[in-house]
């Protein structure tokens, strides 16, 4: 069982950054993957990014690549989320995601490859 944490999220401008983390209780964090997440009211959770349990395989969205990394620290618990260049159509509930495999499938990008979620945490940029 993991349980997930996010923390980070705030109101920046455009073009600013912000650096999300997700800490996560459980003794099985460092066998599993991470995946980022975000959503906005009325939409379907959309893909960020994925990093696998060792933190040396990732995946991002096209939409995001280049402007996000994610990374991991296991001794820490922790995944991080970093991204730059914000545009206002970044603002959204970003939620943290972890599975019980480690490596990264086909299914990343889905909602149903995960088991376990965090509440979320609010991003919210102004132009």
């Amino acid at each position: 069982q993991v349980q997930l944490v996010e923390s980070g999220g705030g109101t920046v401008q455009a073009g600013g950054s912000l650096r999300l983390s997700c800490t996560a209780s459980g003794r099985t964090f460092s066998r599993s993957a991470v995946g980022w997440f975000r959503q906005v009211p009325g939409k379907d959770r959309e893909f960020v990014a994925a990093i696998n349990w060792g933190g040396v395989v990732t995946y991002y969205a096209d939409s995001m690549k280049g402007r996000v990394n994610i990374s991991r620290d296991n001794a820490q618990n922790t995944a991080y989320l970093q991204m730059n260049n914000l545009k206002p159509e970044d603002t959204a509930v970003y939620f943290c995601a972890a599975d019980s495999q480690g490596t990264l499938t086909r299914e990343v990008a889905t909602t149903r490859h995960w088991d376990y979620w965090g509440q979320g945490t609010q991003v919210t940029v102004s132009s």
